[in-house]
């Protein structure tokens, strides 16, 4: 190989290096810039989704459950049908029961929820357990229930993790239901849990809910 053959490999092999500490700049800064983009204006409209600012600042029964919450979020929706109607779907939620309305492939073990009315279903009482699959052994507690207004499920299935998840349910005008759903949690231990908010359970959350919303709205009009 001549000099100068080696003298010009010598310099491509300069520029290849000099080129890969910037391509790993470009990479870091536009990966920041994405996650200060989902930070600071998704995931606000993501925990927020659908309810207006009264609907998100104001108090719901079952708030004092989690009173210092590590992060939740408050989701709404209009129902086309009066409370009543809506609370008859609500009421018989369960995954050893009528199931929860979302993806049942995710949070149903592929069991699909049901699509009517069930007599024996109807009845729910404070303390009661909902398993949150058909075949357990997680489960829910009834922490809060008002028929027809609010229903305030508590996670009883990890030690790491305290939560809520509430219904509740007000009149809308034209005969319709305002539907607003608040959720609030408590990591245990806290530290670095964020992360996982941030990553998983809230986008997660806002997937399930939202098709929820869906399924509930076929129903009330079918």
């Amino acid at each position: 190989m001549t000099a100068a053959r080696r003298s010009s490999r010598r310099r491509d092999t300069d520029k290849m290096s000099a080129r890969r500490p910037r391509a790993r700049l470009r990479l870091l800064a536009a990966g920041s810039a994405g996650l200060a983009l989902y930070a600071l204006w998704i995931r606000p409209r993501l925990l927020t989704w659908g309810a207006t600012t009264q609907e998100t600042t104001r108090a719901y029964p079952g708030d004092e459950l989690v009173p210092e919450p590590d992060g939740g979020a408050t989701m709404a929706t209009t129902l086309p049908a009066p409370p009543e109607a809506v609370w008859s779907w609500l009421v018989q939620m369960g995954g050893d029961r009528g199931g929860w309305y979302s993806w049942d492939l995710l949070d149903n073990n592929g069991r699909p929820s049901t699509d009517r009315i069930v007599p024996e279903w109807q009845s729910l009482q404070v303390g009661q357990h909902l398993c949150t699959a058909p075949d357990g052994p997680s489960r829910f507690v009834v922490a809060v229930l008002e028929a027809n207004r609010t229903l305030v499920l508590r996670g009883d299935y990890s030690e790491d993790l305290d939560g809520i998840w509430g219904l509740h349910l007000r009149p809308f005008p034209g005969g319709g239901t305002r539907l607003v759903v608040r959720t609030r949690h408590r990591w245990r231990p806290r530290a670095g849990m964020w992360l996982v908010d941030l990553l998983w359970s809230e986008p997660l959350h806002f997937i399930m809910q939202t098709r929820q919303f869906h399924n509930l709205r076929a129903r009330v009009t079918a």
